[in-house]
C-alpha cells in the first residue's frame, strides 16, 4: 500500500502539467489574434494622440552650486573680534531631474516648475529624438512655480494649450513625463477635483498662489513640469506635485492649469517678472465668535481688518468690519480664495465684491493696483548704513508669517556691502532690539555709538553682520 501513492504520483504531476499547457494555450491564441476593429468599429487607444504629444515633452537635468559655509570662519563676529581670515571658498553640486513642455517651436520656448530650474547654473534639455541643447531660463515665477527655457533648438514639436477653465470633474486627462529619469511616460486617468488651493509647495518655503488640477494619472517624482494633456493632445495643465506620505504616487496628483501658466509665461517673457498688485487690505477669517460679535446669520466669508491709505480697497470704499461674502459673483470661503484671486490675476484688473456692512449688502468694485511701500535711505539713521535701502515687507510676506523690514538695496563698497549685507536680506533686529518695521528702525540713529550689530535673516536662516 505504502508503494501506491509512489507510482501515481509522477502520473498525476504528468497530468497536472498537460492540463496546465492545454488550459493556456486557447488564451495565448486569443490575445494573440484580438480583432482589428469590433462591429465595424476601431479599438480604441491613446497611442495616435501620443504620437503628436510625446515629441514635445522634454527632459530637464540641471547642476546648482551652492555655496557650503564655514559656521566658524565665516561668522562675522568671530572674524570681527578673533581676526580670523574668512573661511576657504567651498561648494558642493546639486542636480536635479524633471521634465518639461515646447510651447513654442520656433522660439524654442518650453514651460517647467520653477523648483526644477530655478536658481541653477546649468540646464540640460534632452529631446525625444536624443538631441540634447543647453537651456537658458528667461524667467521664474516661484509663486506660481513657472518658469520658461529656451533652447536654440530647430524642428521643435509643440504642444497646443487648451483653455483649463473648460476642464470638468470626470474629464479624461493623460500625463506625459520622465518620472525617475526613465525616458517619456505616460500615464492615464481623469480630473478629481478642480481649483485644489493651500497645499504645501514643493520646496516648502511657501505655498504660493494655487489653482491646482487635482488628477489620479499616475505622477512621480521627474513627472515635474510634464504635461497633462487631454484627449485631444492639448496641453491643459504642468505636473508640479503630489500628495503622499511615502514620497510616491498614491493617485492624488495636481497641475497648475494652462490658462494660469501661459499668463505667468506672458509676463516673463515680457518682463522677465510676474509684476502682482494688490487690494491693500487685511483680513481675517469670521470663527463663530467674530461671526456672533458682528451679529452675522453664519461664518461664511472674510472680515476686512484694515485698509491701507491710497489703496485700491480704500478708493472702492471698504472699511474695518466690512464682511466680504462674495467675489467676482462667487461665494468667498476663506482669505485663501481672496489671496489667490490678488496674487494670480495682472495689474489693473477688476474684481467684484459683496461686501455686508451693518447688516445691508451691496457690491464694490476694486482694482487690483501695484503695491506702494514705504522706503528709508539708510544713511539718513546711522552714517555706517550709507548706501544701504530698507523697505517695508510686503502683505505678502506678512501673510508667510515674516516680520522686520527688506533690505532692497545696498550699495556695492559701502560699509554695509563689506560687512556682508546683501539685498537678499531682511534685517529683523539691531542689537537685542527686534524690529518689525520702518518705524521701529527710525529710532536706530545714536543708540549704537561703537559697533552696529544687525541680525539679518535670508533663505540659510538667521546671522550678526557687524558693521564698524
Amino acid at each position: 500500500m505504502s508503494s501506491r501513492p509512489s507510482r501515481l504520483l509522477p502520473r498525476l504531476i504528468g497530468l497536472l502539467g498537460l492540463a496546465s499547457v492545454v488550459t493556456l494555450v486557447p488564451v495565448c491564441v486569443c490575445a494573440a489574434t484580438l480583432p482589428a476593429a469590433v462591429d465595424g468599429q476601431p479599438m480604441p487607444s491613446l497611442a495616435p494622440m501620443l504620437q503628436r504629444v510625446t515629441p514635445a515633452v522634454v527632459n530637464i537635468s540641471t547642476k546648482t552650486r551652492v555655496p557650503v559655509r564655514d559656521a566658524y570662519f565665516d561668522d562675522p563676529m568671530m572674524r570681527q573680534f578673533f581676526g580670523l581670515p574668512a573661511g576657504p571658498s567651498r561648494e558642493r553640486v546639486e542636480q536635479s531631474l524633471g521634465s518639461g513642455v515646447i510651447v513654442n517651436a520656433a522660439k524654442g520656448y518650453v514651460l517647467t516648475n520653477n523648483h526644477v530650474v530655478g536658481g541653477a547654473d546649468d540646464i540640460t534639455v534632452t529631446l525625444q529624438d536624443g538631441r540634447t541643447f543647453k537651456g537658458k531660463l528667461v524667467g521664474a515665477d516661484p509663486d506660481t512655480d513657472v518658469a520658461v527655457v529656451q533652447i536654440p533648438a530647430q524642428n521643435l514639436t509643440a504642444l497646443p494649450l487648451a483653455d483649463s477653465s473648460k476642464l470638468r470633474v470626470g474629464d479624461y486627462v493623460v500625463a506625459v513625463g520622465e518620472p525617475f529619469g526613465l525616458s517619456e511616460t505616460v500615464t492615464a486617468g481623469i480630473v478629481s477635483a478642480l481649483s485644489r488651493s493651500g497645499l504645501g509647495g514643493p520646496d516648502s518655503e511657501s505655498s504660493g498662489y494655487q489653482n491646482f488640477i487635482q488628477t489620479d494619472a499616475s505622477i512621480n517624482p521627474g513627472n515635474s513640469g510634464g504635461a497633462l494633456v487631454n484627449l485631444r493632445g492639448e496641453l491643459v495643465g504642468i505636473n508640479t506635485m503630489i500628495f503622499s506620505p511615502s514620497g510616491g504616487n498614491v493617485g492624488i496628483g495636481f497641475a497648475i492649469p494652462s490658462n494660469l501658466t501661459s499668463s505667468v509665461m506672458a509676463q516673463l517673457l515680457a518682463y522677465g517678472k510676474v509684476e502682482r498688485g494688490s487690494l491693500g487690505m487685511q483680513t481675517q477669517a469670521i470663527t463663530p465668535r467674530i461671526a456672533q460679535l458682528l451679529k452675522l446669520e453664519d461664518d461664511k466669508g472674510v472680515v476686512v481688518t484694515g485698509v491701507n491709505p491710497g489703496s485700491a480697497a480704500e478708493h472702492a470704499g471698504l472699511q474695518p468690519g466690512d464682511v466680504l461674502t462674495t467675489l467676482n459673483g462667487k461665494p468667498l470661503h476663506n482669505e485663501q480664495e481672496l489671496r489667490n484671486t490678488e496674487g494670480l490675476l495682472p495689474l489693473g484688473s477688476t474684481v467684484q465684491l459683496g461686501v455686508l456692512r451693518d447688516g445691508h449688502s451691496r457690491q464694490v468694485s476694486a482694482t487690483i493696483a501695484a503695491e506702494k511701500l514705504a522706503s528709508l535711505d539708510g544713511g539718513k539713521l546711522d552714517p555706517r548704513l550709507a548706501g544701504v535701502r530698507f523697505s517695508e515687507l510686503s502683505q505678502r510676506q506678512r501673510d508667510q508669517g515674516l516680520y522686520g523690514v527688506a533690505i532692497s538695496a545696498v550699495q556695492p563698497g559701502s560699509r554695509a556691502a563689506r560687512a556682508g549685507l546683501s539685498t537678499d536680506d531682511m534685517l529683523i533686529g539691531v542689537g537685542n532690539q527686534r524690529i518689525t518695521s520702518l518705524r521701529m528702525l527710525g529710532g536706530l540713529a545714536g543708540v549704537h555709538p561703537r559697533q552696529l550689530v544687525l541680525v539679518v535673516a535670508d533663505a540659510d536662516g538667521s546671522r550678526y553682520v557687524v558693521v564698524n
